[in-house]
């Protein structure tokens, strides 16, 4: 089991996860791009209930590729994107890789959404890679 500490640019928000070893999903959906500001999100799942929170967060509640909702959280000072709750996994919690204190922890263990992937974006590594969300 592994701690995962992170937190929000300005401190304000702060996050501690006990979970598996962290394997990161990479997904370049439009988005995971548009929550992020980034070229793709680098992501990994924990139960909610192994996720402690501190500090004020803000929600948008969207609609995900799946058609289900989708709550993604921020923090309310500086904007930065913390966490999302998918409907589709009710009881996980997606956290952002690059809110870790340590983001050197977690791998690249898939990659998702590649159509959508900037041509000039290469994830390095021998990991399974899908066109869309698989399954």
């Amino acid at each position: 089991m592994a701690t995962i500490t992170g937190g929000c640019l300005c401190g304000a928000v702060r996050y501690t996860a006990e979970a598996e070893a962290a394997s990161a999903t990479v997904c370049h959906c439009r988005d995971c791009q548009k929550f992020t500001g980034s070229v793709f999100a680098a992501l990994v799942m924990v139960p909610k209930k192994a996720l402690t929170l501190s500090g004020p967060l803000k929600t948008f509640t969207g609609v995900g590729g799946s058609g289900k909702p989708i709550l993604r959280h921020f923090c309310p000072e500086c904007g930065s994107s913390i966490a999302e709750e998918p409907g589709t996994r009710p009881g996980m919690v997606i956290l952002n890789l690059g809110t870790f204190d340590d983001p050197g922890i977690a791998k690249p263990g898939v990659e998702i959404f590649r159509d959508d992937a900037l041509p000039w974006v290469h994830v390095a590594g021998e990991i399974p890679r899908f066109a869309k969300m698989p399954g």
